[in-house]
């Protein structure tokens, strides 16, 4: 059995996913937390084209969920909007029960939401230590002064962020590599430690947007064994944009499809393989008729 048939038999085996309020399902394990993310009626307007129309979803606690759709369709934008790169024109965003409205990217950060870019985007002068050291600036504690003297406090934090960031990296093996500069990696590891540098703020939420493009299937395959890892340690919710089925298919728990901006499906991976609407998104209605 590849290791793309295990995970699909692990998520059916483990996960029931079960209708919530808004018209979406999640994991019946997240039923008595707060969702990690609820989307209300989100869109966005470009002049007169609305890139996102009326983007309901809700995300459960623990959930890896996919956001699918043909090139074009408004992932990223998506994407932009729950981490505030733009503000929305319309409709609600809830992180962890939190309405996010007048917040910037910042803030959203603090409240939770992390995220890893299509184009990889990381400090290349800079060691793999120091770009995961960026990404927990959420937890420092010292105070200018403190810094600049170099009192005792300050040194004490250097250890633990020196320390976190090891423990951060050794979830992809990366711990030999801390001391490297991040853009003499290659491409496959500085896709990772773009994830470990999204993981450093300590998220909720943790956006992946195409963490597998440019990967083999052998590192495809180590890939989703690590987003199942970290989801199950950091215990949060993973929301990643895919075009390899293979990974979405096996991995996901839920899936929405966006089609010019609009949801043109939600479901379990098994309903969003059969829709009808989903088929002719990806391949044409055309080819569609052919085919059958």
């Amino acid at each position: 059995m590849s290791k793309f048939s295990e995970f699909a038999e692990a998520r059916r085996k483990n996960t029931k996913m079960v209708p919530v309020p808004s018209v979406s399902i999640m994991p019946e394990r997240d039923l008595g937390s707060s969702p990690a993310l609820e989307c209300l009626h989100l869109g966005i307007d470009f002049g007169g084209l609305k890139a996102v129309d009326d983007f309901n979803i809700t995300v459960g606690k623990t959930e890896i969920c996919g956001l699918i759709g043909p090139n074009g369709a408004g992932k990223t934008t998506v994407f932009n909007l729950l981490t505030k790169v733009y503000a929305p024109t319309r409709g609600t965003i809830m992180v962890d029960g939190h309405d996010t409205a007048g917040m910037n990217p910042a803030r959203v950060n603090q409240l939770g939401v992390a995220r890893t870019f299509q184009n990889i985007r990381l400090f290349n002068s800079m060691t793999v230590e120091e770009n995961v050291a960026v990404g927990l600036h959420n937890q420092r504690h010292c105070g200018m002064a403190t810094s600049i003297l170099r009192l005792p406090h300050h040194w004490k934090s250097e250890r633990y962020y020196h320390e976190r960031a090891l423990e951060l990296l050794d979830i992809f093996d990366m711990t030999g590599l801390a001391s490297n500069e991040a853009g003499s990696l290659p491409y496959g590891a500085q896709r990772r430690l773009e994830i470990v540098r999204a993981l450093a703020t300590n998220p909720k939420l943790l956006l992946l947007d195409e963490p597998a493009a440019g990967m083999n299937p052998s590192e495809t395959a180590e890939l989703m064994e690590n987003i199942v890892k970290i989801r199950d340690q950091f215990h949060i919710a993973i929301m990643l944009i895919e075009h390899d089925m293979n990974l979405v298919m096996n991995i996901c728990e839920g899936i929405c499809v966006l089609n010019f901006g609009k949801i043109i499906a939600k479901g379990t991976p098994e309903e969003i393989q059969r829709n009808d609407a989903v088929i002719e998104a990806y391949l044409g209605k055309q080819k569609k008729e052919v085919e059958a």
